[in-house]
């Protein structure tokens, strides 16, 4: 990942976006865990009640639960390498 050498370079926050990077619900949670890892000042990930009904975005977005999941999981990484998320604990 860019993440460490883009941080770096500028003094402004970095956000991933593990939605559009991947196009895959499958591979969000992966590339979310890897950019928190490396240091991402946030994230990007698209949440949709019904995703497989969505407009557009459908084939990337997490459900609600999967959402919780994800995040839960996130700060477990996040843990990990000695930083925290912001926001409610779910």
């Amino acid at each position: 990942t860019a993440i460490p050498v883009v941080q770096q370079l500028s003094h402004l926050p970095i956000v991933a976006d593990p939605s559009h990077g991947t196009g895959r619900r499958d591979k969000v949670l992966p590339m979310a865990r890897a950019a928190i890892a490396a240091g991402a000042d946030g994230l990007i990930i698209e949440v949709h009640p019904q995703p497989e009904k969505a407009m557009s975005d459908g084939a990337q977005s997490l459900t609600p639960d999967q959402f919780s999941e994800t995040m839960r999981q996130l700060r477990r990484v996040a843990a990990a390498v000695d930083r925290t998320i912001a926001g409610p604990a779910a």
